[in-house]
């Protein structure tokens, strides 16, 4: 090939890559002029999070190292503070609203109890999951509650909400019965090797364990339970490979989504896909064993037999094994996590508040003695046990961020223009990110620290005594039409829990200063959990 040749591909290749780069730009200011306009003729631009690359490429990279490294709630404050819409740096409009251009999206924040109204209530029809997020999320959690919109989502509701009506929820023998296992785990300081190993249970006093993972395996064991009819025994069994790839299939898709649909596509999904496969296996093996019974069996099943489930339940409305996967996987999300990393962080709390466990075992030893199993009505009459999850959530909601889709042109009703009184402008599939933890911390929404008055981000049940929250301040089942249908359950199971183990003990004393100076790490890939577990040891109360 001769000198001109070779210098005429150098100059073409140059040329295609300006050429390129040219049309590149082109294309994205005529996407901002279009979008410019069609937010002026909806409502206003919400402040913009500060942004040193192109295409924000800087805030994509800082949103995933978040995830990874669990600084999500930091994270959230910085775009806040950079956009001026924060209260906390005193220069800011209060707003709690900004937006960023990532890529080829335009996508807001949100933490104002104003927005969120509209977002779960006064404006429900106008935001839902939306077709991109089904689609991200399909593989994981297929056609459920989760992830639709219109019919299908009422469909799956109007299938679920009759497993969680008072009669169910308030049969405790399912907790009672795992609970023993889970306290003759405690004493061996970890999952047991074996339902028959001998275990000295005077051992537990002052044996300093994790409670995150006895508490993670507990409900998982609930929840198979509740949901199968056969529990898959994890607080007796260390090695548990769904609940690994469970826990699997929730980080990588977690990541996924903070990436975007277009850096999305580039995360290796080898493992997840093997994880799925695993946890699939698991799942479809009880939808078979169900769908082996006719519907007449079934039926007469319900009426008979003491071991009829969730399951029986969902396969007499539905012969569909994928409808069933579905809201199986579904339902065990929320019913094993959230539950689990709520009592994890209460007795992270507990471990540190010793004046707290002696006002709540108080309470619960006037309520049901030391021994009495509590009863449904006992549980929601112990008001200082009720405080105490209350406090719990307020600080570390279940799902500390979430995500919606407008599903036509519309409105938030602040954060727009200067000052941020204005509706910000939504045109049909924007995605609008809203967070629960950022908003129940936000200090200027609580009354000014006093005796009385413990400052927002202080674990206080006692708070609760005299405080209400604002409408919309506290959420953390969500709110309106799609409020948690497992919301008593969860609050049952949880109260159930902290009933007995303080009949039991009368100290707990936590171990996490030495892991993480006494600031927490906030885990929120689905659910917001202890980064680093929570290590703590109890002593039983003494007889007599």
């Amino acid at each position: 090939m001769g000198l001109l040749e070779v210098l005429w591909e150098q100059v073409s290749l140059r040329g295609t890559i300006a050429l390129l780069a040219v049309a590149v730009v082109v294309s994205s200011l005529v996407t901002t002029i279009q979008e410019d306009r069609q937010i002026k003729a909806i409502g206003h631009r919400a402040a913009k999070v500060h942004s040193r690359l192109p295409w924000a490429l800087d805030v994509i990279y800082s949103v995933v190292q978040a995830t990874i490294h669990h600084t999500n709630l930091e994270k959230w404050t910085i775009f806040f503070a950079s956009s001026g819409t924060d209260a906390a740096s005193g220069g800011g409009n209060g707003s709690y609203t900004a937006e960023v251009r990532a890529v080829s999206r335009r996508c807001i924040f949100t933490a104002n109890p104003e927005n969120i109204k509209a977002i779960l209530a006064t404006q429900f029809g106008d935001f839902g999951k939306g077709d991109i997020f089904h689609r991200e999320w399909e593989a994981f959690l297929g056609d459920s509650i989760f992830v639709t919109d219109g019919q299908m989502w009422h469909t799956s509701r109007q299938l679920l909400r009759p497993q969680f009506v008072r009669d169910r929820i308030s049969d405790l023998h399912c907790f009672e019965s795992h609970l023993q296992t889970l306290f003759k785990a405690m004493a061996n300081g970890g999952a047991l090797r074996g339902e028959d190993q001998h275990v000295d249970m005077a051992a537990v006093n002052g044996k300093v364990m994790d409670i995150s993972d006895l508490f993670f395996r507990y409900t998982l064991d609930v929840a198979t339970d509740f949901l199968l009819g056969k529990d898959v025994k994890s607080l007796s069994d260390p090695d548990q490979e769904f609940a690994h790839a469970f826990n699997e299939v929730q980080r990588i898709q977690n990541i996924i989504t903070r990436c975007g649909p277009v850096f999305g596509t580039l995360v290796p999904k080898a493992h997840f896909r093997r994880c799925l496969a695993t946890m699939n296996a698991f799942v479809y093996q009880y939808v078979e064993q169900a769908l082996r019974l006719s519907p007449e069996e079934l039926e007469t099943k319900a009426k008979s037999d003491a071991s009829y489930t969730f399951l029986h339940e969902l396969a007499s409305y539905t012969r569909d094994p994928k409808v069933l996967r579905d809201q199986l996987v579904a339902v065990l999300l929320a019913g094993r996590d959230t539950t689990a990393a709520t009592l994890s962080w209460a007795l992270y709390e507990l471990g540190r508040h010793p004046q707290v466990v002696r006002k709540l075992r108080a309470e619960i030893l006037d309520t049901v003695g030391p021994d009495r199993t509590p009863t449904y009505e006992d549980l929601k009459g112990m008001k200082y046990l009720q405080n105490t999850l209350n406090e719990t959530l307020r600080l570390y909601p279940s799902v500390p961020f979430n995500v919606r889709f407008s599903l036509h042109d519309t409105t938030l009703p602040r954060g727009g223009g200067p000052d941020g009184s204005l509706p910000v402008a939504v045109p049909k599939d924007t995605p609008v990110a809203y967070s629960t933890l950022v908003m129940q911390r936000r200090a200027d929404l609580y009354p000014v620290p006093s005796d009385s008055s413990p400052p927002a981000d202080l674990f206080s049940p006692d708070r609760w005594a005299t405080w209400q929250p604002r409408p919309w301040l506290y959420v953390p089942f969500n709110g309106g039409p799609r409020i948690c249908i497992g919301q008593q359950f969860a609050l049952t199971e949880m109260a159930y829990v902290l009933t007995r183990m303080f009949q039991r003990f009368d100290r707990v004393k936590s171990f996490m200063q030495e892991v993480d100076g006494g600031k927490p790490t906030l885990k929120a890939e689905i659910v917001l959990q202890p980064g680093d577990g929570v290590r703590v040891a109890f002593w039983e109360a003494k007889e007599g």
